[in-house]
């Protein structure tokens, strides 16, 4: 009995308690209820709300855009990883550096020149002639400051209004570091570390930014609508391209038997950096929109398209390896992945879900036969550049003009879509002659650039290399000192001497 009378006095005196706070509530807020202020014409309150609406707008896009754009360079971890692990294991450091260095050279060189000639005014539909140094991302005037837009800066990409130049820039700076890194892959362990350099620097400056002008900075291809959404054309062919042609003019490395591929340094380090590729994927593709606001559903769209086709390219090649030799093979599977990922890119935003799973698994089966292509031509590509990015980068860009969905095509085709969506045949021999047109203009410009570096004997890096190591004759050091020690070499002659030398 007394425990109940207890609990009831409990409840009676929170209850009294909650009453006086409640009306004391209530006579505060009725003390301090401010006089009603003087009405504002309805005009007025259209104008700021709209400025307001704007600025948060601005803001929103913004920070979608720098996030994404920081995913992006963290795939140039990555690569890093991935090369790293399928490389042997003398060439490692060499691997890692040249990762690393090509992000910070591009950054500098695309900063001064690559985005001018990418994203400046248009001159013949061909290069973009302004906004070098990022010229126009500011004006100053009687000491105050005002950002320009990247649509102030250009009037052809007005639509990105949204964005700043230092803000567009960053996002595209991640783009250009990813196209030279895939070129290292195919030249690892061979390639002079000055030679590095200096493609790495070209690229940056001219091979790379002259075909983004063609498509994303008001050029020739965008003109005509030829469609690639995030890059299966302008990054990965590219990239894929230049790798092809630096890896044949440089030659093989040294005790190369071709038909059997050198086996990886590390599996485990080659399956992170697939992982991280993965994840930096959902800002490759979901990032190109350049903008949060509007796009929220069509963004959903990218991720799941980016997700189903990097699924499906990894078990179209998990199981195609299966049945040519019974073995669950780890490398081609990673590839396979990869390759789904770089077929979807391109269309990721213009095909529905299960067009996307054919993309992926088709790139995920193309992608060996690639590799093994390059393989009967005797180059020497340790990582599979060419068929991952260059394959698989012109097929995902073809296959919009096959699946393309016409309410998500855009330009001269916006309603008409692809072959099999009942488009005809147009929009696909827009896309092939697009892709093509990119081809041959690459492989032009890599062979002279690769053709020059090779005349002047900074291409490949000295024959003694082939025999103690490109890391301890460039490097000076081995990853694993203890497993691999340094070569008791003391004098080594640096002076070039050419392939094979």
């Amino acid at each position: 009995m007394f425990k109940l009378t207890r609990q009831r006095r409990r409840f009676l005196a929170i209850a009294l308690a909650a009453m006086i706070l409640a009306l004391y509530g209530t006579m505060l807020k009725a003390q301090d209820t401010p006089p009603p202020a003087e009405e504002t014409p309805a005009e007025e309150v259209a104008y700021a709300t709209t400025d307001d609406l704007q600025a948060v707008k601005i803001s929103i896009d913004t920070s979608w855009v720098l996030l994404t754009g920081f995913l992006v360079f963290f795939m140039q971890t990555g690569f890093a990883l991935l090369e790293a692990g399928l490389v042997r294991q003398k060439g490692v450091v060499n691997a890692l550096l040249e990762n690393f260095i090509d992000a910070g050279l591009t950054a500098l060189i695309f900063w001064a020149v690559g985005f001018g000639v990418a994203f400046g005014v248009d001159s013949g539909g061909i290069i973009g002639t302004s906004n070098f140094f990022l010229s126009d991302a500011m004006t100053i005037t009687d000491g105050v400051i005002t950002y320009n837009s990247i649509g102030d800066a250009n009037p052809d990409l007005a639509a990105y209004a949204n964005l700043s130049v230092f803000t567009f820039f960053f996002f595209q700076f991640a783009f250009a570091a990813t196209a030279s890194t895939i070129t290292t892959g195919a030249m690892a362990e061979r390639t002079d570390y000055v030679g590095d350099l200096i493609y790495t620097g070209l690229m940056a400056a001219f091979t790379y930014p002259i075909i983004v002008h063609w498509v994303w900075g008001g050029g020739w291809l965008g003109d005509a609508s030829f469609h690639d959404f995030a890059g299966s054309t302008v990054v990965h062919t590219v990239g894929g391209v230049t790798a092809l042609v630096g890896a044949w003019f440089l030659g093989p490395r040294a005790n190369r038997k071709f038909g059997e591929f050198p086996p990886a340094h590390n599996l485990g380090y080659a399956t992170l950096g697939t992982m991280i590729l993965w994840f930096g994927w959902y800002g490759f593709n979901p990032g190109s929109t350049l903008g949060m606001t509007g796009y929220s559903n069509l963004i959903g769209l990218v991720v799941l398209n980016t997700t189903l086709g990097a699924g499906a390219g990894a078990l179209a090649c998990m199981f195609l390896l299966y049945l040519r030799t019974g073995k669950w093979d780890l490398t081609f599977t990673l590839n396979g992945s990869l390759a789904g990922l770089v077929g979807v890119t391109a269309g990721c935003a213009f095909v529905m879900p299960v067009s996307a799973v054919i993309i992926g698994a088709v790139a995920g089966v193309l992608v060996y036969f690639a590799v093994n292509f390059v393989e009967s031509l005797k180059i020497d590509d340790p990582v599979g550049a060419f068929g991952v990015h260059g394959a698989c980068g012109i097929w995902g860009t073809i296959a919009i003009g096959i699946f393309g969905e016409p309410g998500l095509m855009w330009g001269y085709y916006a309603g008409k879509g692809g072959l099999l969506a009942g488009g005809g045949i147009e929009s696909l021999a827009a896309q092939v002659i697009g892709s093509l047109s990119v081809v041959v203009a690459t492989a032009i410009m890599a062979g002279i650039m690769f053709g020059v570096l090779k005349a002047v004997n900074r291409l490949r890096v000295h024959s003694a290399a082939d025999k103690m190591g490109i890391d301890a004759y460039e490097h000076g050091v081995s990853l694993w000192p203890d497993v691999l020690p340094m070569p008791s070499i003391t004098v080594v002659d640096k002076t070039p001497s050419g392939a094979g030398d």
